[in-house]
């Protein structure tokens, strides 16, 4: 057994689970230690990440490198995780990318029901690397979620 395989049976999954040819997955943080522990957890497991510490580089990357999926935080600066959402869900290539939000905020009823228009999950920090990678797994094992819907509105 070797690569992906051996990889993923060292964490505990199945092997049927690792990925061929690998995914990619944009990690966007403003904590860079977090965002680079996320980033290191997905690629040895094999995976492909790239991170981006702001809402504006994480745009620029989903549209160069065209994720499989995004994990997001939700409080960075200059542009919030929901105010990435709407300018992600407004470009036709990434209207059905999934993302999960992991947030160490919290987040009200309202702030649940947008994210979910949204198309997002969400997951609360601390998110240990372990549960990280079955997250990732479990998203990327979903069909696609609809993208019909209202998401129209700009948040910053």
């Amino acid at each position: 057994m070797g690569g992906v395989a051996q990889r993923a049976a060292l964490h505990g999954d199945d092997v049927s689970n690792a990925m061929t040819p690998a995914h990619t997955v944009l990690v966007i943080d403003d904590q860079v230690t977090l965002a680079r522990a996320f980033a290191l957890a997905l690629e040895s497991v094999g995976y492909v990440a790239h991170i981006a510490h702001t809402a504006e580089d994480g745009l620029r990357l989903a549209q160069r490198e065209h994720p499989a999926a995004i994990i997001l935080d939700l409080r960075m600066p200059f542009i919030s995780g929901t105010g990435f959402l709407y300018r992600l869900r407004a470009l036709p290539q990434h209207r059905d990318t999934p993302v999960m939000v992991v947030t160490g905020a919290p987040v009200n009823e309202e702030l649940r029901v947008e994210l979910a228009d949204l198309r997002a999950t969400v997951r609360f920090k601390p998110l240990g690397l372990t549960d990280l990678i079955k997250e990732v797994h479990a998203l990327l094992s979903r069909p696609p979620a609809s993208s019909s819907g209202p998401v129209d509105r700009l948040v910053i």
